[in-house]
């Protein structure tokens, strides 16, 4: 390992242990006094996002969409767990109208500093308890703000929280380590549908000509893969693998021309999970969101749990144009929803998995990718070439900032990574630590080093100095294999090219 690559490492584990060590410092800071708590927790991509001093158990989101204003009045329902005694805390929140907050049940002063809700309750919180916080608010979908998760639609919304926006749409510890269960309750007027991640569990007919629909999610979700939508939508329903109940959120108007992409979501299922195991919750279904308006959002297709959203129009092409991208974000239900980044510093956990299983999958069937190429090794050998110039331009695979995240290092980098390690160790054991760490971390988040431990494990050799080379070296090692690979010299000024347009939503098609 090189010496830049360890000290990276050093650092990146230090920062992925960011959370807990504010825990830790918080309790050793607040005494039985209590203290006011952290306002971040120490992201090395994000440093200002995330809250100290709690942990939120549970959320239930109340909104109420009016067709008039196209304005959301909403209430957000937060229990939390203190992790010490508290004055003073904070939330994750911009862009939102907040009329009251109550602790306990009573009154609470806040205010709004910047991207965060600093509230102070009656009485001081004490450490280890469990606290109700319910935040009264107006939204509006449409408000221009510096980033935000609302994709407005001309009959409604949907959300795109990642990275770092869920807290444009309802206050929150918004980082994915703060995982909570959720439960949604969703009115709207009668004529319109509104659906949200995890499964129906009530519906409620209104005065007012109004329907409430409630949704409530089996699995904790991270903050970021929330999914919230109203329009005039047809849910249908189909039958995955094993008995999985499929459900897709389609506009009225396009259900039948939609239809053969939707009905091929069983199929990439059965494939994934021969590889991968079993789906990890309790249903799976696309969004085609109501709206083709390049405006209004920049990618083609976005995780969000249990609802994948894309652009309708992309969904209607022939399927060797859209089954690799199918492929790309249903592995994020394994790789990124099932268990998330620690840091956004391990997105390539995410990305390059799903590249990975995409680009194999795509293969399989000789489906031409955007290069052209018909093989992953030729493909590998292609991204091989540009890998200096990508660790120049872009910093080492698990190193990147806020402006280069979505780059194509942390998807096409992050597959070539798990390449060398499927070609040092073999396909079979590269298949148990795949397994391995999912089964380990499922409906956690997990770091890099989490990544490295499992490969080491389940290898019976210790993978550290590998692949610290591969995701923090400065240069390119030797790919495992094959000695004539060849690594093109650093031209200066290059840029890799970025996976979505704004850097704000995820598009698998520049890659695959």
């Amino acid at each position: 390992m090189t010496a830049p690559a360890a000290a990276l490492i050093g650092t990146a584990a230090a920062l992925a242990t960011g959370p807990a060590a504010h825990a830790r410092t918080s309790a050793l800071r607040g005494d039985r006094a209590g203290a006011p708590g952290a306002e971040t927790l120490g992201d090395p991509v994000f440093p200002a996002l995330g809250n100290d001093g709690y942990r939120v158990a549970a959320y239930h989101l109340d909104l109420a969409y009016d067709a008039a204003t196209r304005l959301v009045d909403a209430t957000a329902t937060l229990t939390l767990h203190t992790t010490q005694a508290l004055t003073r805390f904070s939330l994750d929140a911009l862009g939102l109208d907040i009329r009251a907050v109550r602790v306990g049940g009573a009154p609470a002063v806040f205010e709004q500093v910047e991207e965060k809700l600093r509230v102070t309750p009656a009485r001081t919180l004490p450490d280890r308890a469990r606290v109700t916080v319910c935040v009264e608010y107006t939204a509006d979908p449409a408000k221009p703000l510096a980033h935000t998760a609302w994709v407005p639609t001309p009959d409604g919304f949907a959300v795109c929280p990642q990275p770092n926006s869920a807290h444009t749409v309802f206050p929150c510890n918004d980082h994915p380590t703060d995982k909570a269960s959720f439960t949604f309750r969703v009115t709207v007027p009668a004529a319109l549908r509104g659906v949200a991640s995890g499964t129906l569990v009530r519906t409620e007919s209104l005065d007012g000509d109004r329907t409430a629909y409630t949704y409530r999610s089996r699995s904790p979700i991270a903050t970021e893969l929330v999914q919230i939508t109203v329009g005039d939508y047809t849910v249908t329903s189909r039958q995955g693998p094993n008995g999985l109940a499929l459900r897709d959120v389609v506009p009225t108007a396009r259900a039948a021309a939609l239809e053969p992409a939707l009905a091929l979501t069983p199929g990439l299922l059965e494939w994934l999970e021969q590889r991968l195991g079993a789906y990890p919750f309790e249903t799976y279904g696309l969004l085609p969101c109501n709206s083709d308006d390049p405006n209004a959002f920049d990618f083609t297709g976005l995780e969000t749990q249990t609802l994948t959203l894309y652009k309708p129009n992309f969904l209607l092409q022939e399927e060797k144009k859209i089954g690799s991208h199918m492929m790309h974000e249903l592995v994020h239900s394994w790789f990124g929803n099932s268990v998330s980044p620690a840091t956004w510093a391990d997105l390539w956990l995410n990305e390059g998995h799903a590249d990975f299983y995409g680009l194999l999958y795509r293969y399989e069937r000789g489906w031409p990718d955007s290069l052209g190429l018909t093989t992953m090794e030729a493909r590998m050998k292609d991204t091989y070439a540009r890998g200096d110039q990508w660790r120049q331009s872009s910093g080492p695979v698990a190193a990147p900032n806020a402006a280069n995240l979505f780059d194509s290092q942390r998807y096409l980098g992050g597959v070539l990574v798990l390449y060398a390690l499927r070609e040092a160790v073999g396909e079979d054991v590269f298949n148990r630590i795949e397994r391995t760490f999912l089964e380990r971390h499922r409906n956690s988040a997990a770091t890099t080093q989490d990544y490295m431990a499992v490969a080491s494990e389940v290898s019976g050799q210790d993978q550290t100095g590998f692949l610290g080379d591969w995701l923090y070296g400065t240069r390119t090692p030797r790919m495992p294999n094959h000695p004539d690979w060849t690594v093109t010299p650093v031209t200066p000024g290059f840029v890799a090219p970025r996976n979505r347009g704004s850097g704000h939503y995820h598009d698998a098609s520049a890659t695959l």
